[in-house]
């Protein structure tokens, strides 16, 4: 007979964690599928992001609470296309793909739904899969930043605004550049959602430059 795997304490912490965090008890009662719908909500009070009409294109979508957000600030007016590798369950108002962002078949797919339009917003919560190796979890995140800020900078309307989640450390200034020589204003935002004791925050790039000329301003606000 196989044995009941041990619960180890750190499991057993993120779980207390979890159950007791009041942003996970606030989706719960507000019909969101995570805890960070709110980290978009309160972005979006702050930068005024999501208007409707617009398109708006959210990567590593999984489960959807940044695709409620969109759907509900958009009033049905505009287009939301989301992707990620697990399964974004439907709800009106959103395309879906089911695929991986690197992947040029996924890519495709985005590029036929945009049909030679551009996006207003490009939204990225994305992060690989970790392997608990620091650095290599590290590079491999911002290597996703890369392929989004390089899918933005392609498919974004001139003025348009990418939001990317970033981790604080190694690689992290690299990358703050190349989102300034791309975009106007380049900020950082910490909603009170995320955690603490997280290294997450978000860079907001505003108003896509259309020479690529690099930004001279600080990025932040």
């Amino acid at each position: 007979m196989a044995q009941k795997p041990k619960r180890t304490k750190s499991g057993s912490a993120w779980m207390h964690e979890h159950v007791t965090d009041p942003y996970v008890k606030k989706a719960q009662s507000d019909g969101y599928r995570s805890r960070a719908a709110y980290k978009l909500l309160e972005i979006d009070i702050r930068d005024r992001l999501l208007k409707p009409g617009m398109t708006v294109v959210d990567l590593g979508a999984a489960p959807g609470s940044w695709c409620q957000v969109a759907v509900q600030k958009l009033k049905r007016q505009g287009r939301v296309l989301a992707i990620d590798l697990l399964p974004v369950a439907p709800m009106p108002g959103v395309e879906s793909l089911e695929g991986d962002f690197t992947d040029s078949g996924s890519l495709h797919w985005l590029e036929a739904r945009l049909c030679q339009a551009r996006a207003d917003l490009v939204l990225s919560d994305m992060a690989p899969n970790m392997s608990g190796v620091g650095l290599r979890d590290q590079a491999r995140h911002y290597e996703l930043c890369e392929l989004a800020l390089d899918f933005a900078v392609h498919w974004l309307k001139p003025g348009g605004c990418f939001l990317v989640k970033v981790f604080q450390g190694v690689g992290f200034e690299d990358f703050r550049r190349q989102m300034q020589a791309a975009f106007e204003q380049v900020l950082i935002r910490k909603p009170d959602a995320s955690r603490d004791r997280s290294s997450e925050v978000y860079l907001l790039g505003r108003r896509l430059r259309d020479n690529g000329t690099v930004a001279v301003t600080s990025a932040d606000e």
